[in-house]
């Protein structure tokens, strides 16, 4: 197997904790263990012995990940060390040389990198700025054939933050059903929506359905590495066998810590935090573009803390990143690692006078390059 660089990851891992201004990320300001553990279970982590934990998640864990999803049990879920881990072991275990797979975009890489690395041939099925994001169901219906192995989806979407609606949802599952197809849902932003309702699942809407999952996004944990699969039973019990040979089971801290956030008291207080950081400053970032004398054009996002804007300049992204990174200290991601130039991904869930300053720093630049083109 031959991995293709992965452009973004590579980008963030080298410069996210160089900068001084990280707008690069798309989760919310993370959670201090102390913002949602009380003094007991502190004391208990303190305490808790550091051997291997059950390495398809605790029962416990288990059990509280599937009361998210009516209808499943402990043994439809496997537990992973963040939702990347969960995504390599589905493409792992899922694509063979030869199959057919198609990929909502733009979008997050990494399946999609791992699609062409395992010698599947990707079919993109791109969203469409001028209907909001969304998907032209049409064009959906024409890229699915009976050679189609999986249909891909991030639903909210990475990098746009939208959300599918209803029809596009059932239209889906209708073409997936047709080619007995499977539907592989990332579903990591659920919970972190800006305006309306909460984003409802794929799970139990198709029996080929896997759902990809997490602490990283809507619950501002990422460092606690906690990810998941949930699916069939006997497709959940091969796909940790696969498991067997990454990393074997998920940090006894992490399943613990895990097990707490997912208390449904402490789920809620988590996620309405998040929902107020991103509806406060979507606000910001949303005066700072519109006070840029229509240098951008943004669909404003329905989830998650980011925003994809269009920007009006000749500059290719990545260029004007690097130059971002080494003149202002700051980072941002490009849209051409979505395979979409011309466009930028901002991250707006740190604190506010923090994403101020690194907005700031980002106008400075195109002040710079705006003269420059005069």
């Amino acid at each position: 197997m031959k991995i293709e660089h992965f452009k973004m990851e590579r980008m963030q891992s080298t410069w996210e904790n160089e900068v001084e201004y990280n707008l690069s990320e798309s989760g919310v300001h993370p959670l201090t263990l102390r913002e949602f553990l009380s003094g007991d279970e502190l004391r208990e982590i303190q305490d808790l012995g550091l051997g291997y934990s059950q390495s398809n998640g605790t029962p416990e864990l288990r059990e509280r990940i599937a009361g998210l999803y009516p209808g499943a049990s402990p043994d439809h879920v496997l537990v992973t060390n963040g939702s990347s881990e969960a995504n390599y072991l589905l493409m792992w275990s899922l694509i063979e040389p030869g199959d057919e797979v198609i990929f909502m975009m733009p979008n997050y890489m990494q399946m999609g990198g791992l699609v062409r690395g395992f010698g599947a041939a990707l079919k993109p099925l791109w969203l469409k700025e001028s209907l909001g994001w969304a998907p032209d169901l049409d064009e959906l219906r024409k890229l699915v054939t009976p050679k189609t192995k999986l249909i891909i989806v991030t639903n909210p979407n990475n990098p746009t933050g939208a959300v599918l609606s209803g029809a596009a949802m059932s239209a889906i599952v209708e073409v997936a059903a047709r080619a007995g197809a499977w539907i592989v849902a990332d579903e990591i932003y659920q919970g972190a929506e800006r305006v309306g309702e909460p984003t409802p699942s794929f799970w139990a809407t198709y029996e080929r359905t896997l759902i990809v999952n997490g602490l990283s996004k809507a619950y501002g944990l990422p460092g606690v590495r906690m990810g998941w699969i949930v699916g069939p039973k006997e497709f959940i019990l091969k796909t940790w066998s696969y498991h067997d040979y990454t990393t074997i089971s998920p940090g006894v801290l992490s399943d613990r810590i895990a097990r707490i956030a997912l208390s449904p008291a402490n789920r809620e207080k988590i996620l309405k935090r998040t929902r107020t950081i991103i509806q406060k400053n979507y606000a910001q970032l949303e005066s700072w573009l519109n006070r840029r004398g229509g240098l951008f054009s943004c669909v404003p996002p329905r989830a998650g803390a980011i925003a994809f804007a269009r920007y009006a300049l000749k500059a290719n992204s990545t260029d004007f990143v690097t130059r971002l990174i080494k003149e202002k200290s700051t980072l941002i991601v490009p849209g051409d690692h979505f395979e979409m130039d011309l466009y930028l991904r901002f991250g707006f869930g740190s604190e506010p006078e923090y994403l101020a300053k690194g907005l700031a720093r980002v106008g400075e630049l195109f002040d710079e390059l705006k003269k420059a083109e005069r």
